[in-house]
């Protein structure tokens, strides 16, 4: 029997980080529900442009952002507040790697 099928299909959108989304299309994007987006945003895991959540707009970092902290929920088990503390400390790391690096470059 053939292996390739037993593999599921992906599909990918590339994303711009000045992409404008809806609401709609990061659930779609993220495959959840609009209220896991709300939450994430309550939490301040992502920060969308304008007011109500039917203004708002997010960026393709949004979604990876997103994408990432669903993913700490489902695959680890965190809850939201581990989540946001998660993504945080990865930034972090993040900054200090590009820090380090910049310094390795002079």
């Amino acid at each position: 029997m053939d292996k390739t099928r037993l593999l599921p299909q992906l599909s990918v959108t590339i994303l711009e980080e000045q992409t404008g989304l809806t609401l709609l299309e990061v659930c779609q994007a993220c495959a959840v529900r609009a209220e896991a987006i709300v939450e994430l945003v309550d939490e301040g895991v992502v920060a969308p442009l304008g007011r109500e959540p039917h203004c708002w707009r997010f960026t393709g970092l949004h979604v990876r952002r997103a994408t990432v902290a669903l993913r700490l929920q489902r695959d680890l088990g965190l809850n939201l507040a581990g989540a946001a503390l998660a993504l945080e400390l990865l930034d972090e790391v993040e900054v200090l790697r590009q820090r380090l690096h910049a310094l390795g470059d002079s």
